[in-house]
């Protein structure tokens, strides 16, 4: 499998962003979720594919770019769906599917076709769930950092107390995370983004 460079990324990152506010937003939190799976990944017996996880980190939310107005506003109403239009821009892109599914599969712990019917959401009838090591360790970097404004970090305490509202088996989904790839160290981050904790 043929993965982009790092600098062909951000390139693809520079041709979707509607503003360089957006770039700047969303490439530094992909930037952060790459910094934090490479920490979460040395900790970590497991065997990983060190590019694959890269490139899927560095690309994970490069769907954002498509919810933003002509105005500059992002439609946080169907935020849910950045996930199946990163999924398509990479598919356009002519990238392998195996990176695409880092866009497709990152959203909270996973969602199924029954959380997609049960909550109305709009999205096509699916399993959107990370199944190899490498698309969960990225689904679980994610969790540590937030594009809120300004953007923020999370502990792993913080996203588990917001993630037991969505049900029991959600919050047991990254229960199972957090014991798997254990916690990062988020101080230096913190200190190299300036972003504070949530």
């Amino acid at each position: 499998m043929v993965l982009p460079t790092l600098a062909e990324i951000r390139e693809l990152h520079t041709k979707y962003a509607p503003s360089q506010q957006a770039l700047d937003l969303v490439y530094t939190h992909c930037e952060i979720v790459c910094h934090i799976a490479e920490h979460l990944m040395t900790r970590s017996a497991h065997r990983f594919d060190t590019d694959l996880v890269r490139a899927g980190a560095l690309l994970h939310d490069i769907g954002v770019y498509q919810l933003y107005d002509h105005a500059g506003r992002l439609d946080h109403g169907d935020y849910i769906r950045h996930g199946v239009l990163g999924h398509e821009i990479l598919r356009r892109e002519g990238l392998p599917e195996r990176l695409r599914r880092f866009c497709s599969c990152h959203t909270g712990v996973g969602l199924t076709r029954h959380d997609i019917h049960r909550q109305g959401l709009p999205l096509p009838p699916a399993d959107y769930l990370a199944e190899s090591a490498e698309e969960q360790l990225v689904m679980y970097a994610d969790k540590f950092h937030t594009k809120t404004t300004p953007p923020a970090f999370l502990s792993a305490d913080r996203y588990a107390a917001h993630v037991r509202r969505f049900g029991k088996e959600k919050a047991d989904a990254f229960h199972a995370l957090r014991a798997r790839f254990g916690e990062p160290d988020l101080a230096s981050l913190t200190a190299r983004y300036g972003h504070t904790p949530a």
